[in-house]
């Protein structure tokens, strides 16, 4: 019992370096336009220092809605519904060297676009 024990420790070392070396970048922007157009900039960015590059794999859109009055004391059924579509993709880098960090950390992106890089 305790030799497969062993066993499946050692399969989990022999794996886990190879699995950690992956680049995953989380692109969030309001406008899906914008968004596609910083996700193509990533990964043009990427092919250029030979990089493998997994995705622009789409997430979920977020949808944050709200629902308010039009009058401030009577009418109560006026109402005006707003709604925040937030667009989500992830691309992932796997076994990223030294020159597609920095040229990744030095890309110039358009407002309103957020990035989140995280090693896994």
């Amino acid at each position: 019992m305790a030799t497969a024990t062993k066993a499946k420790a050692t399969k989990k070392a022999a794996a886990g370096p190879a699995a950690e070396a992956k680049l995953r970048i989380r692109v969030r922007a309001y406008e899906h336009k914008i968004l596609d157009m910083s996700v193509k900039q990533i990964m043009d960015t990427a092919a250029r220092f030979d990089a493998k590059v997994v995705g622009p794999i789409p997430l979920p859109t977020e949808i944050k809605r709200w629902t308010v009055n039009r009058s401030t004391f009577v009418h109560k059924d006026a109402r005006e519904q707003f709604e925040m579509r937030i667009h989500k993709r992830v691309i992932d880098i796997m076994s990223p060297n030294a020159k597609v960090i920095e040229a990744l950390t030095n890309l110039n992106l358009p407002s309103g676009v957020t990035i989140d890089v995280k090693m896994v």
